[in-house]
């Protein structure tokens, strides 16, 4: 039965193997508003069972007999109202996938855990239930990334004319396709931009090869004591935290595998801290969805060191989380729906501050 009034979050789960199946499973009955439908063990048996049970949430393996995820996606995602939240290998080629599904229509992605003794870590656990609640809430308006589909939901911005401004953006689960929808609305000539999205490391550089594809600006995964660009955006890699750090006039990343900070490596605190202290009024920091706390001291203190701070709204957040605790510092000047932020950037480096939406 549902606690409260809320119905129950009906999830098929479909995997080819008997033990990821039986990990999931496990994993979900955890939450009494979560009830597991039915499982499949391949992508015929999915569409069947998809028709059968009318399930919210569909979380699919990539790579089956039969008919593998992306296959079920070209046949489903848009067409029923069903979420699809894909559970990928941690490979580069298990990455290459991922994001082709993403494009295909699939709300996020898990990791499958590499081990039953990972499987049994609250973090698993946890990522896993936050995902499918938000998958959950995204039926029915699933973001197919097609370009034939329509492109970015964010208008395009005109050419940029400041310099000597850096923007830095935080951003965990839901952030693929967020960042899909909104980096194609910067111009090639925008000032840089960093990025740490919560991401495995053997991810990160095929994310940004597929966002390069996609942006005006160059999509890049940051690499160490490389001079920042303008119409440059560094993704940072999963492995290493991203730091901003200046010797004489030049800007430059920096890459470290110091310990876990705010529970994440990379860290958007570590990230935010150092272009607080680096650029100073010249900065602008935005948090977007995602679970937890990571960014919201970050945001505080570009807050504090003169800068611009936005975050993600609640309706356009696949996750409420991490833009939640950061309005909660006081520390957020604007939050914003996920198609005006790109403005909202573009404006607070013309010293402008949006009326609409801001706090």
């Amino acid at each position: 039965m549902a606690t409260g009034n809320a119905p129950l979050i009906r999830v098929l789960i479909v995997d080819d193997s008997a033990v990821i199946r039986s990990i999931i499973r496990s994993a979900l009955a955890t939450d009494p508003q979560i009830e597991v439908v039915g499982m499949a063990a391949d992508g015929a048996e999915a569409l069947t069972k998809i028709a059968q049970l009318r399930p919210d949430v569909v979380t699919l393996d990539v790579e089956m007999p039969r008919m593998n995820g992306l296959a079920v996606l070209d046949r489903a995602a848009g067409k029923v109202p069903v979420s699809f939240l894909m559970v990928s290998t941690l490979t580069q080629a298990g990455a290459q996938i991922t994001f082709d599904a993403l494009r295909k229509g699939a709300v996020d992605y898990i990791t499958k855990p590499q081990s039953a003794a990972k499987a049994a870590l609250p973090d698993f656990r946890d990522e896993l239930l936050v995902k499918v609640r938000a998958a959950a809430r995204c039926k029915g308006r699933v973001r197919r990334l097609l370009q034939e589909a329509g492109g970015s939901t964010a208008p395009t911005l005109p050419p940029n004319k400041v310099r000597g401004w850096v923007v830095a953006i935080g951003i965990s689960c839901g952030g693929p396709q967020t960042l899909y929808e909104m980096l194609p609305a910067f111009p090639s000539d925008f000032v840089p931009i960093l990025i740490t999205q919560h991401m495995p490391a053997a991810f990160t550089g095929t994310f940004a090869r597929h966002l390069d594809q996609r942006c005006a600006m160059r999509v890049k995964e940051a690499e160490h004591n490389e001079p920042l660009a303008d119409g440059t955006i560094y993704i940072a890699p999963g492995s290493h935290h991203l730091r901003l750090v200046r010797r004489g006039v030049q800007l430059l990343t920096a890459l470290d595998e110091g310990p876990p900070v705010s529970g994440h490596r990379p860290s958007v605190d570590v990230m935010l801290e150092s272009v607080a202290r680096v650029c100073g009024a010249r900065a602008v920091g935005v948090i977007m969805t995602g679970m937890g706390r990571d960014g919201a001291t970050g945001l505080g203190l570009v807050r504090d060191a003169g800068g611009v701070t936005i975050a993600q709204d609640e309706t356009t957040s696949f996750v409420y989380g991490m833009p939640k605790a950061a309005a909660q510092t006081g520390k957020v000047q604007q939050i914003v729906p996920l198609p005006r932020i790109p403005q909202a950037i573009a404006e607070a480096l013309q010293g402008r501050r949006l009326v609409a939406g801001g706090v």
